[in-house]
């Protein structure tokens, strides 16, 4: 997920550079979107392992 979110973010910086705009807003937009989920998720997963007993790796 967070390398759809990078993807995102470089073509947001291309389409900037070229002169799109709304693309280049609309692949921020996603960009960010993907960004936070996949902070939430592993968040989410860190408490869970810590939950269970495990150590972090």
């Amino acid at each position: 997920m967070l390398g759809w979110a990078i993807t995102f973010l470089i073509v947001a910086i291309i389409a900037g550079v070229f002169g799109f705009g709304g693309i280049a807003s609309a692949s921020v937009g996603i960009a960010q979107f993907l960004f936070f989920v996949f902070v939430v998720l592993f968040v989410l997963a860190m408490v869970v392992r810590a939950v269970r007993g495990k150590p972090p790796v």
